[in-house]
């Protein structure tokens, strides 16, 4: 079992030699609903959001979902399971707030049918 060009497993797993990149290019990218082609393409192109210094900026959204995912791994758990887990747990939380709006646009159309 090799290690990627930026010292990560080549599935995409933890890196836990110090000064190497937690991750490769491509680890993260299911959960970002990009695949791991596009990410390379994108950092090569330059094309994603980046500082002047090259570095890639990340969402508070993205950054929530990857140390989510890092807390999955850190309990063993493997890479491909932690990504899937972790769309899992958005598309329930996504879920929920999409029945709450329902809910409450249904409680305001009709006030006295809610029990």
């Amino acid at each position: 079992m090799g290690a990627g060009a930026y010292g990560g497993s080549r599935a995409g797993g933890p890196t836990r030699g110090a000064g190497t990149p937690a991750w490769h290019p491509g680890g993260l990218s299911p959960l970002w609903s990009r695949s791991s082609a596009s990410v390379l393409r994108a950092r090569r192109e330059g094309s994603d959001d980046r500082t002047e210094g090259g570095h890639r900026r990340y969402s508070r959204y993205q950054l929530r979902i990857a140390a989510r995912a890092r807390e999955l791994v850190d309990q063993d758990t493997p890479i491909e399971a932690a990504c899937r887990i972790v769309i899992l747990e958005d598309q329930l939380e996504e879920a929920q707030r999409i029945n709450a709006e329902y809910r409450s646009a249904a409680e305001s159309a009709n006030p006295t049918a809610a029990t």
